[in-house]
């Protein structure tokens, strides 16, 4: 082979090898190569270790967890501290007089992006009586069957299998898919690309009321590039989504009072007022048949849906007419707009009402006082503040005589109706752009893992305490929820369906692997 030749071969094998590393860079740059790994991860991750993941989930569950047991929480926050220690947190149980919250964090490189997740592991108070199975031994159905634990586990999982306790759906499992997220990575060899910190409130279904104080005292510990609210419902559609606002909230009790002791009804009716009655008229004041507030100034502040917003909830599935269905409703309220249209509205429900007992319970009898506890959800701009001048102002204008304590003999004399109003807790709404970075790239990573643009939500409507987050923390701060739609949150029977908790496992992966690359 001549000088020439020979040099014209090597020219040619370096630009092969060149050409060969170039396409194998790029391919192992590839966010769908990359998504493609992460799905056979947690596939072969989930059939591993399902199992696993789910006593650690049942184990989790069976954990008391309403908010103002101090002891139960504590327990809880002690089993979490230990669950995350085994995938390299370092955390610590902070208070500021209530609940505990844990702060944790995984720092793999200070150069490495943060991501800063939330979620909540206190759950509703309980009605044991209500449940099919008892809400903190879990139970694992498949449709109405219950299913023996150990020998369900010892087979194939369904993922149409569901796990009943409270808190199931709302919202222990960010903290078991996560941890199993990590896991299937590092078992797979694929990088977290992320350093992660968590805050898991252990009040938030009280209202998370001394929240604003754990951040100001550990704000420098949450320092993030995007913060992650992992809690809430996925779309009805079960597609995935990303959320970008929670409507405020706001609870209000209101008491009408009659004569200050029992009367007889045969004897009395008609003649003495029912404070029940009374209460009643008032509440149907509030609302028309459709739904629609009449408050007078109580929508002054609303602000307005934008042109972004319209269009996101143009592109979602409309699930009205199904949901329907489901339900078995005879009508919907909102005179015809869709449901992701309404939760962008603020409302008014009445969440409860005690006037006298029912069936077994009831007596002939007219009771000294009636009350209606009303839940107020809430939409930006508005605030506990700016609604409760107008709604007061409502009930003196019905001719209520307005009093913040219990009455004396001589106010009820005075007065021929009078409302006690207690007002308690309440936060602000919260909703962010659809189109940050942060959410262009979020929407990048979950297309990427199956190949399905994810639903981008303008708000869910239930309540978080996002915005306390916004004004302490500067940061992106995106909702990603996991929950089946029908997971019966803060009710009897709470659930999760098990594919959603293993589609979580997926969720997190991709982007504690994905995020900032």
């Amino acid at each position: 082979m001549t000088g020439d030749r020979r040099i014209n071969a090597i020219e040619q094998a370096a630009t092969l090898i060149a050409t060969l590393l170039l396409t194998s860079c790029a391919v192992a740059n590839d966010p769908a190569n990359d998504s493609h790994l992460i799905r056979e991860a947690v596939n072969a991750h989930n059939d591993r270790a399902g199992t696993q993941m789910l006593r650690e989930f049942g184990q989790f569950l069976s954990l008391p967890n309403i908010s103002a047991n101090q002891e139960d929480m504590l327990a809880n926050a002690n089993w979490i501290e230990n669950y995350i220690a085994t995938r390299g947190f370092r955390s610590e149980i902070v208070t500021a007089g209530r609940a505990p919250y844990v702060l944790a964090e995984r720092i793999i490189d200070t150069a490495a992006p943060t991501v800063l997740v939330y979620a909540h592991f206190d759950g509703q108070p309980v009605d044991a009586a209500n449940w099919a199975s008892p809400p903190f031994s879990p139970t694992l159905k498949s449709g109405d069957k219950q299913l023996d634990w150990d020998k369900a586990l010892a087979g194939a999982i369904s993922p149409d299998w569901r796990i009943y306790a409270r808190s199931a759906g709302d919202d222990k499992a960010p903290v078991i898919a996560l941890m199993h997220a990590i896991d299937a990575l590092d078992r797979a060899g694929i990088p977290v690309a992320t350093n992660i910190k968590l805050i898991l409130d252990g009040e938030e279904e009280a209202g998370s009321p001394t929240l604003e104080n754990i951040l100001a005292q550990h704000a420098d510990k949450l320092d993030a590039d995007l913060m992650l609210f992992c809690d809430g419902p996925m779309h009805q559609s079960r597609k995935r989504q990303l959320v970008f606002g929670v409507r405020g909230s706001v609870t209000v009790d209101l008491t009408t009072f009659g004569a200050t002791r029992p009367l007889h009804s045969g004897h009395y009716g008609n003649w003495a007022p029912h404070p029940t009655d009374t209460l009643m008229r008032l509440l149907t004041t509030l609302k028309d048949e459709s739904g629609a507030i009449q408050v007078p100034g109580y929508l002054e502040d609303v602000r307005p849906i934008s042109a972004a917003e319209k269009a996101a909830i143009a592109d979602m599935p409309k699930i009205d007419d199904m949901l329907r269905d489901e339900l078995a409703l005879g009508r919907l309220e909102g005179s015809g707009q869709r449901l992701e249209e309404l939760i962008m509205q603020p409302a008014i429900v009445v969440k409860g009402f005690q006037g006298g007992g029912v069936g077994g319970q009831s007596r002939n009898i007219i009771i000294p006082s009636s009350t209606a506890s009303l839940n107020l959800r809430l939409v930006p701009d508005q605030t506990p503040q700016s609604i409760r001048s107008p709604l007061e102002r409502h009930f003196r204008e019905q001719g209520f005589h307005v009093t913040y304590n219990d009455p004396s003999d001589e106010l009820r004399r005075k007065h021929p109706k009078l409302l006690k109003v207690n007002w308690r807790g309440g936060y602000r709404a919260f909703r962010s752009s659809l189109d940050s970075t942060a959410a262009q790239e979020l929407t990048r990573i979950l297309t990427a893992l199956n190949d399905e643009a994810p639903l981008l939500t303008p708000t869910m409507g239930g309540s978080l305490p996002i915005y306390l987050f916004d004004e302490a923390l500067d940061m992106p701060i995106v909702i990603l929820p996991i929950a089946n739609h029908d997971n019966n949150q803060h009710g009897r029977d709470e659930n999760l369906r098990l594919k959603n908790l293993f589609d979580a496992v997926a969720i997190y992966a991709a982007v504690i692997s994905q995020f900032g690359k």
